[in-house]
């Protein structure tokens, strides 16, 4: 098996990069799986830094470049994500930016410690993480972003307000309903323009959306769906017999509005990778429609959702009914205890549950991993408002807070 890649290493987690710029991992060799040995002991040839320049999938043949061409019997395309291009001038500036490459990273660490001010630039997950990072560092920081409140686009005001709030008691600048119009500087990136004016900048983070990659498969003639991303099937197969693609360059259906989305989490490339290589030597593996459970720490909270929340839903059209509520992490008198905010959304007739958000100091992510189960296998509210729930002082509450926010749900509509 041959892999081709225009990066210096694989295996590799970048989605740990910015903890590494925060210093909560104190290496980025800490972020590496297994050395170069591993993967040619497992008769994995790999090529590093080697280009692909065009897809025969006819012929079913690759060229690359300084080989030429080579032959395949079966293909996996996973040519993953470029950032959106900012489209303001300045944007070939020195001094910008764009996490993903681990070597590049540890380049730019070097640079953060001699700047003094440094610009964020959208609020999406990786711009907070960021935004969270230089705080860290102590970093003059300021985080620009178009819309009214972080992660607009995602997540609900409420749930973000306690995020927005602890960014701001780090140090964090806002600069929200703000749009970003150009870098300016001689060469390198002395300042960013806005709406709301000039801004300072010894270096930029562009942390705008993903967007698939898909240059060689769009010219190689592979079918492309709305969002950019390749289509697949069940088996992460593509339109043409024996090419398969998998991770941020493919889009999938969502398993509740049937929307075709991109763009996902690691944990979503890594299993769709496991599904296209079982599938491309012969096995059987499928992959379902997604749910999108999702989390991270933004400030000082743990926040992170499943499927949609309330805005996301009304700009579908999605009809829901909602239920919330704040509880506590573990018992009110146990040391360390966090509030945590729990909005649930449900289909009005049959009350299964449909989306969820939440925002607490900890036991985010379990809670996500739950509530996205619940959301596959049909789980309704008041299934949630009477779970059985652990309750122990040090790990969890008397009172489920997801179960207050399903009573809450069941309440309103009583009323």
């Amino acid at each position: 098996m041959r892999v081709y890649t225009e990066f210096e290493d694989v295996g590799y987690s970048p989605c740990g990069i910015p903890y590494v710029h925060g210093r909560e991992i104190p290496a980025f060799e800490n972020l590496i799986l297994q050395d170069k040995d591993f993967y040619a002991q497992q008769r994995i040839d790999v090529h590093y830094t080697t280009r692909v320049t065009r897809l025969d999938l006819r012929q079913g043949a690759v060229e690359v470049e300084g080989e030429g061409r080579v032959d395949f019997d079966r293909l996996v395309v996973a040519t993953g994500f470029d950032y959106e291009p900012p489209g303001v001038p300045g944007d070939a500036l020195t001094g910008l930016y764009y996490v993903k490459n681990i070597r590049r990273a540890m380049e730019f660490d070097e640079l953060i410690e001699e700047a003094r001010h440094v610009v964020v630039v959208d609020a999406t997950p990786l711009g907070l993480e960021m935004a969270t990072a230089l705080a860290h560092r102590g970093k003059e920081t300021h985080l620009v972003d178009p819309h009214p409140w972080l992660l607009s686009e995602v997540a609900d005001p409420e749930i973000m307000k306690p995020v927005e709030d602890s960014l701001v008691e780090m140090g964090v600048q806002m600069h929200l309903t703000t749009r970003l119009e150009g870098f300016l500087g001689d060469g390198k990136v002395r300042a960013v323009s806005t709406s709301a004016g000039e801004i300072p900048a010894d270096l930029v983070v562009v942390c705008t959306p993903k967007q698939p990659n898909n240059r060689l498969a769009r010219e190689a003639g592979l079918q492309i769906g709305s969002t950019g991303g390749i289509v697949v099937d069940e088996r992460m197969a593509t339109s043409v017999e024996g090419v398969y693609a998998a991770g941020d360059v493919v889009e999938l259906p969502h398993a509740v509005t049937r929307v075709p989305v991109q763009g996902l989490t690691g944990s979503h490339a890594y299993a769709q990778g496991k599904v296209a290589g079982t599938n491309a030597a012969g096995g059987r593996r499928i992959y379902q429609p997604v749910y999108v459970p999702w989390g991270m720490v933004a400030g000082k909270w743990m926040v992170g959702g499943v499927s949609f929340g309330e805005t996301l839903a009304t700009a579908l059209g999605v009809p829901f009914v909602v239920g919330q509520a704040e509880g506590i992490s573990r018992a009110r008198y146990y040391p360390g205890t966090t509030r945590i905010r729990v909005k649930l959304l449900a289909e009005p007739k049959s009350l299964r549950l449909i989306g969820a958000q939440l925002v607490g100091g900890e036991g985010i992510k379990e809670r996500c991993d739950f509530l996205g189960v619940a959301v596959w296998k049909g789980i309704t509210i008041e299934d949630l408002a009477y779970m059985e729930n652990v309750y122990s002082p040090a790990i969890g509450a008397l009172s489920e807070p997801i179960a207050l926010a399903a009573q809450n749900c069941l309440a309103r509509l009583q009323r």
